[in-house]
């Protein structure tokens, strides 16, 4: 299998070789998510770890320690991966508590302080903030499945795809949820014979009216419409009635927002992104990945794993197609369906 374009030359075989060397296969490449991030290990301490070259010291606080931003600071290693690990207190339980608030307090190279979340974090709330604050999840999720997964099974001959938005799926004035979704909308939706839902705005964006399309936390549900294990729920239904649920996935740019976003984790104008002019996207106003970078790889294909494992996702509509495959991103440019105009 290979991908070309003129000027990228791409292959499976380069990225086994040059991007993966170290990790032994792209699937635990891509299984990232369970070592990056905040996690509570099974003997009650907890473990984090990111990539943020560019910072000259990181640490950890929340709630749990009230907001004391000196008492965790993480070692950083040759690589720009910084590490912590917080041991359980003496009598054997984790020193953060389930729901607990938490955030990273940095300092780049050049003395600037400032504070983010996880560009891992797997639940983020708002409150009554402006910004997003990262909810530490504790242990595992305890979600126990009725459905098998169906992504497995063979696909039907066609499919019959109804696209839904859960906030927006109620006929009352109001954000509705994901268990409302599950036991109101997805029966309806089996009746009229679709076999497919592509769910829009499931991953975290902090401005409602982009439809979840300016996403601030890849790895997180979106709090507005409940707890990540209800959307666990959802996604149970629909293989109850033998649906199938695509993740509307938006891995072509992301929100410029720094304090509860990617934009700028450790401070550049790089870091997951292009930097310059070709990290924002001219008509969106939103950076662009670099995904020539492989920490950028590890992130969007731990995401991809992500979704498909946890949450038992059965495939991904890609958004933003365009902008991902051509430097001009699409902008000012006809596609008039003569064949060597999609590989200009």
């Amino acid at each position: 299998m290979r991908w070309t374009t003129r000027r990228h030359p791409f292959s499976a075989k380069h990225f086994i070789n040059d991007v993966t060397p170290t990790t032994h296969a792209p699937f635990q490449f891509a299984s990232s998510y369970k070592t990056y991030g905040i996690h509570q290990r099974p003997d009650n301490s907890v473990v984090c770890r990111e990539w943020a070259p560019n910072l000259a010291q990181l640490s950890l606080a929340g709630d749990f320690n009230e907001w004391n931003t000196t008492q965790y600071p993480f070692e950083r290693n040759e690589f720009g991966v910084w590490e912590l690990t917080i041991p359980p207190d003496s009598a054997g339980e984790c020193r953060i508590s389930p729901g607990s608030d938490v955030r990273y307090f940095c300092v780049d190279g050049e003395g600037t302080l400032f504070d983010r979340i996880s560009p891992w974090a797997r639940y983020v709330t708002q409150g009554d903030r402006v910004y997003y604050n990262e909810v530490f999840v504790g242990p595992a999720s305890e979600y126990e499945w009725n459905n098998p997964s169906l992504i497995t099974r063979p696909p039907p001959r066609a499919l019959y795809i109804y696209e839904a938005h859960v906030g927006i799926s109620s006929p009352e004035p109001k954000i509705a949820s994901y268990i409302e979704f599950a036991d109101s909308v997805i029966p309806r939706i089996a009746e009229l014979g679709y076999n497919t839902i592509q769910l829009m705005a499931v991953m975290e964006h902090a401005y409602y009216a982009s439809f979840g399309y300016q996403v601030t936390s890849f790895f997180a549900a979106s709090s507005r419409f409940g707890h990540p294990d209800t959307l666990k729920y959802l996604v149970d239904s629909a293989h109850s009635h033998g649906i199938r649920v695509l993740l509307d996935l938006v891995h072509s740019h992301a929100s410029t927002n720094t304090k509860d976003g990617l934009n700028s984790f450790d401070g550049s104008d790089s870091h997951f992104f292009h930097g310059g002019a070709a990290g924002t996207h001219e008509l969106w106003k939103s950076r662009l990945f670099d995904y020539t970078n492989p920490e950028t790889l590890r992130f969007l294909l731990a995401n991809l794993e992500y979704w498909i494992t946890e949450f038992r996702f059965d495939g991904f509509r890609f958004d933003g197609v365009t902008s991902m495959l051509y430097h001009h991103h699409g902008i000012g440019h006809v596609f008039t369906g003569e064949y060597g105009g999609y590989y200009d």
